[in-house]
């Protein structure tokens, strides 16, 4: 497996996750697609905000780090959608 298709599947698992646990805290449904849509944009949102505000997690583990920051990110734009609509 090459190494863009390992960092392609990195970033569909954190985006599940993400998209997960936000929409379990946030609440609502969506399933598997509305959960990685989420997640993704959110791991975008929450590492832009992250490097923004120049917050670094430093938890001992990079994939902990990256999945919290996609989580935070997921809730702020799932927050944002519920807004808007």
């Amino acid at each position: 497996m090459s190494d863009q298709t390992k960092s392609i599947l990195a970033w569909v698992i954190i985006g599940l996750i993400a998209g997960l646990v936000a929409s379990l805290i946030v609440g609502g449904g969506g399933g598997i697609i509305g959960w990685l849509i989420a997640g993704l944009i959110g791991s975008v949102v929450g590492g832009f905000l992250a490097r923004q505000l120049n917050i670094k997690l430093n938890t001992g583990n990079a994939f902990l780090d990256q999945v919290i920051i996609a989580i935070v990110g997921a809730i702020i734009v799932l927050i944002i959608a519920r807004i808007i609509t």
